[in-house]
């Protein structure tokens, strides 16, 4: 699998009914039967990060020990307010740590989390959000922190090249009326990010 030019995906499930910040078990049973015939290893592009529980049904898919690494301003491991298992953009890991195959998960929200990235134990299954970059780097719908796009390329070498597949989110809704230098530098992030996988 190492060193195949990773193809980068658009997995917009915005049309579906209940699919914003929360997945009803309907929508999420056509999610899951369109992402079974796209390849794992690949960059998925998820939308806002309204839809970042779009991740957990890709690394369903996946059939070997595998780590999780979240570049995240969020845990994204939280209860949703209804309680239950209802799946949301803020509790998928949780659902996630429940997968026979995800062995390891490792979050990292700020630069001096990096080092974590070297107790790595197992092939990476990789998420990024954006809101993790500060507002210097990427515009997004949520609360974000302060890491520099170099500081996410030095993590995101540092897992090197044994990597199962890739997903991005992050940005903001065009219903919200982004302005053109959010979309510029949402632009300029995402360029910088799926250059990088594709020569992988």
């Amino acid at each position: 699998m190492k060193n195949v030019n990773m193809d980068t995906l658009n997995a917009d499930f915005s049309h579906l009914e209940s699919t914003c910040l929360y997945c009803s078990e309907e929508s999420a049973e056509q999610i899951r039967a369109a992402l079974s015939e796209v390849p794992l290893r690949a960059v998925h592009l998820l939308g806002t990060g309204d839809y970042h529980y779009l991740s957990l049904f890709t690394l369903e898919q996946i059939q070997e020990d595998f780590c999780l690494v979240l570049f995240d301003n969020h845990s994204d491991d939280q209860q949703t307010a209804f309680g239950g298992d209802l799946l949301s953009c803020g509790s998928w890991v949780l659902h996630a740590r429940k997968l026979p195959h995800l062995k390891q998960d490792i979050w990292i929200q700020q630069e001096s989390d990096i080092s974590r990235l070297s107790d790595i134990r197992y092939p990476v299954y990789l998420s990024i959000d954006l809101d993790v970059l500060s507002r210097e780097y990427a515009r997004t719908d949520w609360d974000q922190g302060q890491m520099t796009i170099p500081a996410l390329m030095t993590g995101i070498k540092m897992i090197g090249t044994d990597i199962l597949g890739v997903d991005i989110c992050g940005g903001i809704a065009e219903e919200q009326n982004p302005s053109a230098e959010d979309c510029q530098i949402n632009q300029a992030c995402y360029d910088v990010l799926t250059s990088y996988f594709s020569k992988l």
